[in-house]
């Protein structure tokens, strides 16, 4: 694996560490190895963050991680979807240099997300 290949991974485990934190943070479950919460290992196909027990039935996505330069986001979104798990959502988060980390989501699942916000009463 040449130098600039390994460094463009890096980035990615970056943010796949990241991600995996503010879930940890937002959830209080702690990210570990085999745990509920876990930064996939490198070169493993799959999500990037994995969810399991108490951790995936608050958090139900299946979420892939991109950090790069060059966006190829339908290809991302192809990806993610693939991944995705029956009874659940995907999120795509994507950074490039100097910019913070976005989110991509089907329509379908933002607005049912924002009618229950809307339930609980909130205006």
């Amino acid at each position: 694996m040449t130098k600039s290949m390994r460094y463009c991974k890096n980035k990615g485990k970056r943010l796949q560490n990241e991600i995996a934190q503010e879930i940890s943070k937002l959830l209080n479950i702690p990210v570990e190895k085999d745990g509920d919460i876990e930064s996939r290992p490198a070169s493993q196909s799959g999500v990037d963050v994995i969810l399991r027990g108490d951790a995936k039935k608050k958090f139900p996505y299946d979420i892939e991680c991109k950090n790069a330069e060059s966006w190829s986001v339908h290809k991302w979104i192809v990806q993610a979807r693939k991944n995705k798990k029956k009874d659940s959502d995907w999120l795509l988060f994507c950074r490039r240099n100097y910019m913070d980390p976005i989110v991509i989501m089907d329509a379908e699942t933002f607005f049912n997300l924002y009618k229950k916000y809307l339930d609980k009463g909130v205006e």
